[in-house]
């Protein structure tokens, strides 16, 4: 390994400040209004909560095809275009929130975040390749995580203070906020010039979903990423309820937790990813099913702890999932790129983003069920899918025939970074 190849990751992130930028502003926005989407229609309209839910609901499912629409158009257009516009779609549907008071409204309004955020994460990995080479996008996708989750964190800081001292004009406030977000991030990528771009466009063939239905390999891959999309989902879904409800723990001790996640990827995530790069990608994700597994099954014995011990329990199973998160999230998002056909990546992104598009649509009704038998059941059906996407890990290692996912590559110099 050159000198040169040791230096290049530093000296491409300042060639690529624009994306970094659009993921940074981004993420700041999103955070902004994360938790009070509902809050916001409660507050400025006349409508029940059960017909807000009711639209919001009926948005997202009528947003649902929107990856597989998505595909073609990173094909033929290629990602930065599509990301760019999908904010810019974003930006429009919040925009037309602070006018929303009807309940057609709300639907158009939330229908049309939905495919911009959807159609945003089917080409955000590509960004990454346009961004970076091969053996820098775990990396890659490990700073970008980073900035995600720091930008989540501050931005839904933010977001809250904003509303107790604003009241529902700090709620018009945070919304203005989000749509300037998405325009400023849409207007960065832009005017991005992707060091890679010529070389990625040269890439491009005609085909179609048959060819993308018919790699059994990277439908495995797409079947194992349900794992990680529930576990993922434990934060938004599952860890207050459970602590509340089944622990009898106060609320504040879930939002303690969710600010230990964000803290702990932001701090380790980058450095996590360099000192695993020895490792097969693979073996690597692999290990973060079996972290997540262990997660999921200390938090399952909490239900059963006594009181002393739950404490430290929580923080502790709080920690290895934590550690789950930052040991496979990179090497996830990498495979999905490195086994696409680059001539059709866009095709397989959005088969791959479907697994996101299905946990979500899926985990709120499985995992409140499982809850109902149990504190326990929701825990151990966890633990359970990341157990099952080990040996799947291992029998996709065996098909793949890249080089560069089989085996870990050359060590780097001590002072590499």
């Amino acid at each position: 390994m050159t000198s040169a190849t040791i230096a290049r990751p530093l000296r491409a992130v300042g060639q690529q400040r624009n994306l970094l930028g659009a993921h940074l502003i981004d993420s700041l926005g999103s955070g902004l209004l994360l938790a009070f989407t509902v809050v916001y229609f409660v507050r400025t309209t006349t409508l029940g909560l059960t017909a807000i839910g009711a639209a919001i609901t009926l948005a997202r499912l009528l947003a649902m095809p929107t990856a597989l629409l998505t595909g073609p158009l990173i094909d033929r257009l290629g990602a930065r275009t599509v990301a760019a516009a999908a904010n810019l779609l974003s930006a429009l549907a919040y925009t037309g929130m602070l006018a929303a008071g009807r309940v057609w409204q709300i639907i158009a309004v939330v229908w049309l975040a939905q495919v911009g955020t959807a159609a945003y994460w089917t080409s955000s990995t590509g960004l990454v390749v346009l961004a970076a080479e091969e053996a820098d996008r775990p990396r890659w996708f490990a700073l970008i995580g980073s900035l995600r989750n720091g930008g989540l964190a501050v931005g839904a800081a933010i977001g809250a203070l904003l509303l107790g001292v604003g009241g529902t004009g700090g709620l018009r406030a945070i919304v203005l906020l989000n749509a300037v977000s998405f325009a400023v991030a849409a207007a960065l990528l832009a005017t991005w010039r992707p060091a890679r771009a010529a070389a990625v466009a040269r890439e491009a063939v005609r085909g179609s979903y048959r060819t993308v239905l018919r790699d059994r390999r990277y439908l495995l891959l797409v079947a194992i990423n349900l794992s990680f999309v529930f576990a993922s989902l434990i934060l938004s879904l599952l860890l207050a309820v459970y602590l509340t409800e089944d622990l009898h723990r106060q609320a504040w001790v879930a939002g303690s937790l969710l600010v230990l996640n964000s803290a702990q990827v932001v701090l380790t995530q980058t450095t996590v990813t360099r000192r695993l790069a020895r490792f097969r990608p693979i073996r690597v994700i692999a290990a973060g099913s079996l972290l997540n597994a262990l997660a999921f099954g200390l938090f399952a014995l909490l239900s059963a702890a006594p009181g002393w011990a739950v404490m430290a329990g929580l923080y502790t199973a709080m920690l290895i999932y934590n550690a789950a998160e930052t040991v496979a999230t990179p090497y996830r998002e990498d495979l999905s790129v490195s086994l696409a056909d680059p001539g059709m990546r866009g095709r397989y992104l959005a088969v791959y983003q479907l697994s996101w598009t299905v946990g979500q649509a899926v985990a709120p009704g499985l995992l409140t069920l499982l809850l109902g038998y149990g504190g326990a059941c929701p825990w151990l059906f966890l633990g359970a899918l990341s157990l099952a996407a080990v040996p799947a890990l291992l029998l996709l290692e065996r098909s793949v025939t890249r080089p560069s996912l089989l085996s870990a590559p050359a060590a780097a110099p001590a002072g590499r970074p």
